[in-house]
C-alpha cells in the first residue's frame, strides 16, 4: 500500500513538472486580458481582403482588434507573414513557403486579390503599434534562425507583442534567450492534432517543460484535464479560433482572450 501511494506521489510530481506553466507578472498580462483578435487580420474570404494580408491588418487595426498571425521564412531567409507550409490553398500556385524565395512569394496573388505575401517587418509597420499582437512562429527546417530573425524584428518594435508557437521547441528559444518576451503554448484536442506528431502529449501540454508558456492558446470546445490543471497555476489562456458570435459570451467568461474569425465583436470586454 506505500509502495503505491509513493508511486502515485512520483507521477503526480512528474505530472506537474511536465504541464508546470511560467510565472507572469498582472503587469505584463493586463494589456492583452480582456480582449478580441482578428485571426490572421480582419479578412472576408470571399471578399477584397484576403487572410494574413497588410490590407487585413490595417482593417484589424482600425477596428481596435488585437491581431493574430503567422510567421516563417522563405527560401532565402526573409521572414514572411503566411499561415499554411504550402501556398497552394491561397494563391493557386504550388509548393512549400520555403521552396520559394521571397521576390517569387510576392509575385503571388492572395486569392486572386492585389494583396501578397507581406514582410513580418511591413506588418509591423502598418500596425503601428495599434493594437497588441499574437505572434504564431510556424514549424520548420529552421526553426533557430525564424525565434532569431523574429526577435530581431519585435526588439525594433514598439508596440505590445506576444509569442506562441504549437512547438514548444521554439518557445524554449525564447525562454533561454529572450525570457522577457511573453510566450504562449498553441494546443487543441487529441482529435484535432491528427496532423501533429506526438498529438496526445502536445493536447496534453506535456511539452510545457520545455518553454514554461506564460499562456495557454486552446483551439478545442472543452478544455481538458491537462489545460485545467495549467490554468491552476494562474496563466491567462486564450480561446482560438471562434467563428460563432452566438458562443462569444460565453467564451468571454471562460478564456481571458478570443480569437476570433468572420464576425465583428466588441474589441474589449
Amino acid at each position: 500500500m506505500i509502495e503505491t501511494i509513493f508511486v502515485l506521489a512520483i507521477l503526480i510530481l512528474l505530472l506537474l513538472f511536465l504541464v508546470r506553466p511560467g510565472k507572469l507578472s498582472p503587469e505584463k498580462e493586463a494589456p492583452f486580458r480582456g480582449r478580441c483578435y482578428a485571426h490572421r487580420g480582419l479578412y472576408d474570404p470571399k471578399g477584397p481582403v484576403p487572410e494574413n494580408s497588410l490590407a487585413a491588418f490595417q482593417a484589424a487595426a482600425e477596428a481596435g482588434y488585437g491581431i493574430e498571425l503567422d510567421v516563417q521564412l522563405s527560401k532565402d531567409g526573409e521572414v514572411v507573414v503566411f499561415h499554411d507550409d504550402t501556398v497552394d490553398r491561397v494563391t493557386g500556385c504550388s509548393g512549400r513557403v520555403d521552396s520559394f524565395t521571397l521576390q517569387e512569394l510576392q509575385k503571388m496573388s492572395l486569392n486572386g486579390t492585389d494583396q501578397t505575401i507581406p514582410l513580418f517587418c511591413d506588418v509591423l509597420r502598418e500596425v503601428g503599434g495599434r493594437v497588441p499582437l499574437i505572434v504564431e512562429l510556424k514549424t520548420g527546417p529552421n526553426n533557430r534562425e525564424l525565434c532569431e530573425k523574429t526577435w530581431a524584428l519585435l526588439r525594433e518594435y514598439e508596440g505590445l507583442y506576444c509569442v506562441e508557437s504549437f512547438d514548444p521547441r521554439l518557445m524554449q528559444w525564447f525562454k533561454k534567450n529572450v525570457p522577457g518576451v511573453l510566450r504562449g503554448q498553441l494546443a487543441c484536442s487529441c482529435e484535432d492534432f491528427k496532423h501533429i506528431r506526438l498529438s496526445f502529449a502536445a493536447s496534453r501540454l506535456l511539452g510545457n517543460c520545455l518553454s514554461r508558456p506564460q499562456f495557454i492558446a486552446w483551439g478545442s470546445e472543452k478544455k481538458n484535464l491537462m489545460v485545467k490543471l495549467c490554468e491552476s497555476f494562474g496563466p491567462m489562456t486564450i480561446r482560438w479560433n471562434n467563428r460563432d458570435p452566438e458562443e462569444l459570451r460565453q467564451l468571454q467568461e471562460e478564456y481571458d482572450g478570443v480569437i476570433f474569425e468572420f464576425y465583428h465583436p466588441t474589441p474589449r470586454y
